[in-house]
């Protein structure tokens, strides 16, 4: 079965200072069973702020780095998960719902692709 990498891209400069609130981390942690129990999550996780980030270019032979926070990026990734799914429609079916628990205020952007195997 195909493997898909789910990015969450989110604006940090537009987030909650306070959080998301326990009525999402409720929504979200039952989700997250459910996916789990169907065997289609492999992994997940939430990523630091880019405040705690340091970007790292290769260009013209030379490496150049950066620490965050990046001003410049208006979406960032927010965080990710692998999941297992028997095809794209399904990955995209999961990627809905879990969009769904967000508060309707909130902008988040998910891009899902597949990984290339071998």
């Amino acid at each position: 079965m195909p493997r898909f990498l789910t990015m969450v891209r989110i604006d940090e400069q537009s987030m909650p200072a306070e959080g998301p609130g326990p009525e999402f981390e409720e929504r979200m942690g039952a989700l997250l069973e459910e996916i789990t129990k169907a065997g289609v999550m492999l992994d997940t996780a939430g990523l630091t702020p880019t405040a705690e980030g340091t970007r790292v270019t290769w260009s013209g032979g030379r490496f150049s780095q950066v620490d965050g926070p990046f001003t410049e990026s208006k979406e960032v990734i927010g965080g990710y998960a692998i999941t297992q799914c028997k095809d794209k429609a399904e990955a995209l079916e999961w990627t809905k719902r879990f969009l769904q628990i967000h508060p309707e205020e909130w902008t988040v952007t998910v891009e899902v692709r597949e990984i290339a195997e071998g």
